[in-house]
């Protein structure tokens, strides 16, 4: 059986052509993608690789998706031909020294699974049995397929324990941004989001429902700013990084209350190095936090947060294209002219 997919062959060098479907095996499901969305991650591998991601070429591109069950391995329980479903990217082992400890996250053996943008995909045994679940009645498969990315966020705050009343500045605010605006908004934070595009600080008021807008286009040296709509201008109680540069990283830490926390959840290139002012993370008794994927506890309560309503992810669906223009999208996505865009086989 043959399918229509994008094929990643290396840096900026990703082809649409006819490819073979793989059958699932005993315990496998075979998926017909209906909505794929566009991420920051793939943006990245598209533009420098990534040796976790893509480990041999030519390989499957994307990670995030929904759709229907075409067919079941013979040994797979639970789901069956015609079952509306989505998947994560991931599922851990269950069985390394982090798992024993329920580190999940941290798994030495994540299953990794890419190639959504395609026809077809076909779902591993381990993620068919920890992390491939049944979409709830009346969700539409693009709402769906934003489980992935925001069960990464829904781990970062849970981890970041927010409590009702503190200020929480969010700094950076793409698709993932803008998710940590609002589940922190819905843990009764009072947030303020930062950033430089148009668009994006838009819907960080509409979709994130952030208190304050801060356009740093216009403030070389934000900590006045941000600490301005502080509690006496002492600074902020949680400040969250979803950029992933050293020299923003470094900044976090004078946007800080005393006893501040700073979460450093956008992931950096690897190499880079950053400078803190020992004194006042010692003295000023800061707390550093970094969250890293998500788990499958955290990739069901994302689930939940989209069904319920909670989070309107549509908002962050900027354009639409078919799967054959692929290459667009992501560029479209990394120009910052998208949020998110919707591919469709």
């Amino acid at each position: 059986m043959k399918m229509k997919a994008i094929r990643y062959y290396g840096p900026e060098d990703i082809r649409y052509e006819e490819t073979e479907v793989k059958e699932p095996g005993d315990n496998e499901v075979l998926v017909k993608i209906e909505a794929a969305l566009t991420c920051g991650t793939d943006v990245k591998t598209y533009h420098r690789g990534h040796p976790v991601l893509i480990k041999k070429v030519p390989s499957g591109f994307g990670h995030e998706f929904a759709g229907i069950v075409a067919k079941t391995g013979k040994k797979v329980v639970g789901f069956k031909e015609g079952d509306r479903v989505v998947a994560a990217n991931s599922a851990p082992c269950g069985k390394c020294f982090f798992c024993l400890r329920q580190e999940y996250n941290l798994c030495e053996n994540l299953d990794l699974l890419n190639g959504a943008y395609a026809e077809y995909i076909t779902i591993p045994q381990r993620i068919v049995e920890k992390n491939l679940l049944k979409i709830p009645t009346g969700l539409s498969f693009e709402r769906a397929a934003f489980s992935e990315p925001l069960a990464n966020v829904v781990h970062g705050i849970e981890k970041t324990e927010i409590k009702p009343g503190q200020t929480v500045g969010v700094m950076g605010i793409g698709p993932i941004g803008l998710m940590f605006v609002r589940l922190a908004k819905l843990k009764g934070a009072r947030v303020i989001a930062a950033g430089r595009n148009p668009l994006k600080l838009q819907l960080a008021k509409e979709f994130g429902h952030a208190d304050e807008v801060i356009d740093l286009k216009k403030y070389q040296h934000p900590e006045k700013i941000f600490k301005s709509f502080t509690d006496e201008g002492r600074g902020l109680d949680v400040a969250v990084e979803c950029v992933g540069l050293p020299e923003i990283w470094e900044q976090m830490f004078s946007l800080v209350r005393k006893g501040g926390t700073v979460h450093l959840f956008g992931g950096c290139k690897s190499g880079t190095a950053v400078n803190i002012d020992t004194r006042k993370l010692h003295y000023d008794g800061i707390k550093i936090l970094s969250v890293f994927h998500h788990t499958p506890k955290y990739f069901r309560q994302a689930l939940e947060y989209i069904a319920n309503g909670d989070v309107d992810v549509n908002k962050l669906i900027t354009a639409q294209m078919p799967l054959e223009k692929a290459k667009e999208a992501i560029e479209l996505h990394s120009s910052g002219k998208a949020i998110k865009v919707l591919i469709t086989p």
